[in-house]
C-alpha cells in the first residue's frame, strides 16, 4: 500500500506502518445537509446558476484537468516543509471557522503515530509555478483524532489545523472558506482539487462519490498521485459566495489509495464533527 501524499522522503515524513481495512462498523446516517446556499435557480452577477454549474461539471465528469485559479480553487493549497522552496507534499484548503484560521487535510500529512506531529510545515493557498499569491501561512496547532493517534485508524485519517495569521489577518479573511459538511451520505456529486507533488499547478476532477465501506467513501478521478493527499471533496457550489463543502478529504482506506485512478476519504460523520468542534473550541 503506498501512502497518497508524496514527497515523504523530500518533506521527510515516511510512514512505516501499514494501515488495515475499515474498523468502524456502524454505518453513518444520512440527514439534510445544514449549508445554506442561493435559491435554486439563483443566479451571481455572471448568469451562473447552480444548474448551470452543474450542467458543466457534468460534462467533465471523471475527467482531470488543471485547476484554473478560481477563487474556489485559491481555497485550496499545497502543503510544504518549512516554506515554499521545498517540495511540496500534501494539499490542505481553507474550512469555515469562528477564528477564521482553520485548515483541513489528511492525519497522515501532519501527524506520525510514532513520532507525533509534524512541527514544520506551511500551507499556501494558490501556489502555482513557484508564486504564493496568498502568502505562507504557518501550522500553529494540529488535531486529529485519537483513533488515528493510536492506531492511524483509516476511518479518521482527517486532521484540522490552526495557521498564523499574517500582516494582521487570518486566512479566512483573506480567501474566504468552504463549508464543512457531515453526514451527507455516499453518493454525492463533488470536485477534487490538489496538488500532485511532481506538478507545480494543482489539477481538479469531478464526479459522484460511491460507498467504499460504510465508513469510507470513492471516487474515480485519474491522475491524482502523490501530493495530492488531503485534496477537498467540495459539493454543494454556491455561486454568491463562490465557494462550497467540503465533504472529504483524500485520505482514509490505503492512505487515499494505491492506484492514481481511484482515491478514497474516511467518511465524514458525528467522530469528524467532534473533532472539527475540538479543533475549534
Amino acid at each position: 500500500m503506498t501512502m497518497r501524499g508524496a514527497g515523504a522522503a523530500a518533506g521527510g515524513l515516511v510512514l512505516a506502518f501499514a494501515l488495515a481495512g475499515c474498523t468502524t462498523a456502524a454505518r453513518p446516517g444520512t440527514v439534510a445537509p445544514t449549508v445554506t446556499s442561493a435559491p435554486p435557480g439563483a443566479a451571481d452577477a455572471h448568469g451562473w446558476s447552480k444548474q448551470r454549474f452543474k450542467g458543466a461539471i457534468g460534462k467533465h465528469t471523471g475527467v482531470t484537468r488543471t485547476a484554473k485559479p478560481t477563487v474556489l480553487n485559491g481555497l485550496v493549497g499545497a502543503v510544504f516543509t518549512r516554506n515554499a522552496d521545498g517540495d511540496h507534499f500534501c494539499t490542505a484548503s481553507v474550512v469555515d471557522s469562528a477564528g477564521l484560521n482553520l485548515i483541513v487535510t489528511a492525519a497522515h500529512c501532519v501527524w506520525d503515530p510514532r513520532i507525533g506531529r509534524r512541527s514544520d510545515l506551511v500551507f499556501v493557498p494558490g501556489y502555482r509555478n513557484g508564486d504564493t499569491p496568498s502568502g505562507v501561512w504557518p501550522l500553529l496547532a494540529v488535531s486529529v483524532d485519537d483513533g488515528w493517534k493510536d492506531h492511524a485508524d483509516p476511518d479518521m485519517d482527517v486532521a484540522f489545523a490552526v495557521v498564523q495569521a499574517q500582516n494582521g489577518q487570518q486566512v479566512q479573511q483573506v480567501l474566504g472558506a468552504n463549508k464543512l459538511g457531515v453526514n451527507r451520505g455516499y453518493q454525492v456529486p463533488v470536485r477534487v482539487t490538489g496538488y500532485p507533488g511532481s506538478s507545480d499547478v494543482p489539477i481538479t476532477c469531478s464526479n459522484t462519490t460511491t460507498e467504499q465501506s460504510a465508513t469510507q467513501l470513492r471516487i474515480d478521478c485519474p491522475d491524482y498521485t502523490g501530493g495530492t493527499s488531503g485534496s477537498p471533496w467540495v459539493t454543494d457550489f454556491d455561486p454568491s459566495t463562490r465557494t462550497g463543502t467540503v465533504v472529504g478529504v483524500i485520505g482514509g482506506y490505503q492512505e487515499g489509495g494505491s492506484s492514481p485512478d481511484t482515491s478514497y476519504s474516511s467518511y465524514f460523520g458525528d467522530r469528524v464533527q467532534a473533532l472539527y468542534d475540538r479543533a475549534t473550541g
